[in-house]
């Protein structure tokens, strides 16, 4: 997660202005605000001094990854098969605006 989001998520679930999480992590609203919105980027520290002014005990979190390139294709392979399976009406001839000719 981003660190504005992460700054904003905290803050705004617990309850706090941006000026008092400002005065509890020991910064600047003005500091907060360029954080918050991706102006800056506060180092780790900085980060986690901000976190636990909210309350929020950091910690790390592991997800899963999107599938590497090679199942991708696989994925839309199944994808592709599966619209397959749904009934489709086509037109012999396809009824296409004209571009570059004046009307």
């Amino acid at each position: 997660m981003e660190a504005a989001v992460t700054i904003r998520t905290v803050r705004e679930r617990a309850g706090l202005s941006m000026r008092e999480l400002a005065r509890r992590a020991g910064t600047s609203h003005a500091t907060l605000s360029a954080y918050e919105h991706g102006a800056k980027s506060p180092t780790a520290a900085t980060l986690q001094r901000i976190v636990r002014a909210a309350g929020v005990q950091p910690g790390i979190a592991f997800t899963t990854r999107a599938a590497p390139a090679s199942r991708r294709g696989d994925e839309l392979e199944a994808v592709l098969r599966l619209a397959g399976q749904f009934p489709a009406r086509h037109r012999r001839r396809l009824d296409l605006p004209v571009f570059g000719r004046a009307s």
